[in-house]
């Protein structure tokens, strides 16, 4: 299974916000020391807000922070949430998909299981776990080299 960047970059910043001091950061931060596109990014933190996985503000002094604690979000939950619109293979499409191996398929079930499996395994892991004083360094150095708001 290959993850979307969309999704990556998700976790990329649940990652750096979960490790880091600092109350917020702003698009412009996150996008400079996770070195993506900030518009990418944007859209990447509004899923994520729509989630329930970050607060934005919006202007001066405004920005993203976690919307609960990082012991609180789990792995699985996210990336199913940022990659609920992508299907694992074309016939997990809503609209079906043009497979003409439909309906003799005995592969879609045990694709599904697949998946189950893989968002249940990252279930038992939450974003708290993942931290460590290496990535608390990096997001700490990151709040010192990132540029004004």
């Amino acid at each position: 299974m290959k993850l979307t960047a969309f999704a990556d970059f998700g976790l990329r910043t649940l990652l750096v916000l979960a490790a880091s001091e600092r109350p917020s950061w702003s698009s412009a931060e996150l996008a400079s020391q996770l070195q993506v596109s900030r518009d990418h990014l944007i859209k990447v933190i509004q899923r994520l807000a729509a989630g329930g996985y970050v607060h934005t503000t919006r202007g001066a002094g405004g920005g993203v922070s976690l919307a609960r604690e990082a012991g609180a979000i789990r792995l699985g939950q996210v990336l199913a949430w940022m990659e609920q619109e992508q299907a694992l293979v074309e016939c997990f499409r809503d609209d079906g998909g043009q497979c003409r191996l439909n309906p003799v398929c005995m592969l879609r079930g045990r694709l599904a299981g697949a998946e189950r499996a893989f968002y249940a395994e990252l279930d038992r892991d939450t974003l708290a776990d993942c931290l460590d004083p290496g990535l608390r360094a990096f997001a700490r150095d990151a709040g010192d080299q990132a540029p004004a708001r």
